[in-house]
């Protein structure tokens, strides 16, 4: 039986940059985090923008820099955000010739073939690396750039689409699935070519010559488990404010000569953790049931986690300003682990498990009632490797056998 049947800061160690680096890294953290708030004022809550100056400040002195835009294996949410510059949109055009960006511009793989190596100075890459197209595009782009961002959790992380590393039977089993088993593929199969059902192949001859569709792997990875990358936004997708930050640093560095951070930093992201941002009271309370948010009436100013909703604040790194707990919603962990977390998912266990209720007499909670909570959990690798799974120590399915 299937799996469709049956209906987890820094970067790796190899990313990692000398202690010199990874100190200077940590001060760069720091200075982007928020100040503690004076006495008697409100401490703003999340990353807050960049100071980006005049709107049009024309192009740099050795006139406008390269810039190319790619979309991978993603949902393009990531694409339609640096939109959500708004009229800095214009200072981007401003300041930088776009070679590519294939949901706005019209530049073509040819085009970036036919450059020289470095000629680029910033690539944007979001999404994860899914197939064959994804992969080539992605060495492209870092062979003819002198900066690659990661931009966005899929790139980051894995994102959504890593969670197909969880099918037991890897791309066939999923294209079987969606090609034969969903109703109205079913329904196309049965009626169409009921003798044998035909899934779409990487290549093909026709008369006017051969024609190739893009492999689709076995494994999603992310980014940087394919090309070295040298800056990271997470996010999904990033948010307004860390978009400016990554502008302020590569117009600062295009203009005046500004260094740009060490290498491996994430932009966006402070020193805190979701939690820490979040405004919510918070009193540690025990949990003794698990609720999807819709299943109660969430009380406004109190802790999710303490009303049995699980979020991932506890070891997601914050920067994002809370947005999705001050309206009631879990954190989901899109920004991904902090720092000192390794594994983001198994972090989360170790949180909820320090809420369980514990019996006075002897300090124990039994196994049933372990059982019993966490059952209520309807999907937990979906729920907390929904972003990193890519980063993960899981990596991948495994079925009985160990194989």
């Amino acid at each position: 039986m299937g799996f469709f049947d049956k209906l987890f800061k820094k970067k790796d160690k190899k990313e990692k940059a000398a202690p010199a680096d990874n100190k200077a890294a940590a001060a760069d953290k720091k200075a982007a985090a928020p100040a503690a708030a004076p006495a008697g004022e409100v401490e703003q809550i999340g990353l807050q923008a960049a100071d980006l100056g005049e709107l049009l400040p024309g192009a740099p002195p050795g006139g406008k820099f390269k810039l190319a835009i790619y979309w991978a294996a993603a949902c393009g949410g990531c694409d339609v955000s640096i939109l959500d510059t708004n009229e800095r949109i214009l200072t981007i055009g401003d300041m930088a010739d776009i070679v590519m960006w294939p949901i706005a511009a019209d530049g073509k793989e040819k085009d970036i073939e036919a450059m020289e190596d470095g000629e680029i100075l910033v690539s944007l890459i979001s999404g994860a690396i899914r197939n064959s197209e994804n992969e080539h595009m992605v060495k492209l782009l870092r062979q003819k750039s002198k900066v690659v961002v990661a931009y966005g959790t899929c790139a980051c992380f894995g994102g959504s689409p890593a969670l197909a590393n969880l099918v037991p039977g890897e791309s066939k089993e999923i294209l079987d699935y969606v090609y034969t088993k969903t109703p109205t593929s079913a329904n196309f199969q049965s009626t169409y070519h009921s003798d044998a059902p035909v899934i779409p192949q990487t290549s093909t001859t026709v008369p006017e010559g051969e024609l190739t569709l893009p492999v689709l792997y076995d494994t999603v990875r992310t980014l940087d488990q394919v090309v070295d990358v040298d800056y990271y936004i997470p996010g999904c997708p990033p948010l307004q404010e860390s978009i400016s930050q990554l502008l302020k640093a590569v117009a600062d560095f295009a203009y005046n000569g500004v260094p740009l951070p060490p290498k491996g930093t994430e932009v966006g992201v402070t020193t805190k953790t979701l939690c820490e941002e979040c405004p919510r009271h918070k009193e540690n309370l025990r949990i003794s049931h698990i609720y999807e948010p819709y299943e109660i009436d969430v009380k406004p100013d109190v802790c999710l986690m303490d009303q049995g909703i699980l979020c991932l604040g506890p070891a997601t790194v914050g920067g994002c300003g809370a947005r999705c707990t001050k309206v009631g919603q879990p954190c989901r962990g899109c920004y991904g682990p902090t720092a000192d977390v390794q594994e983001h998912g198994a972090s989360v266990f170790t949180a909820i498990a320090s809420m369980f209720p514990i019996r006075e007499d002897d300090g124990i909670i039994g196994e049933d009632e372990i059982i019993k909570i966490m059952s209520e959990v309807k999907d937990p690798l979906g729920y907390f490797y929904a972003f990193t799974l890519g980063k993960s120590l899981i990596k991948k399915a495994v079925v009985e056998g160990g194989q």
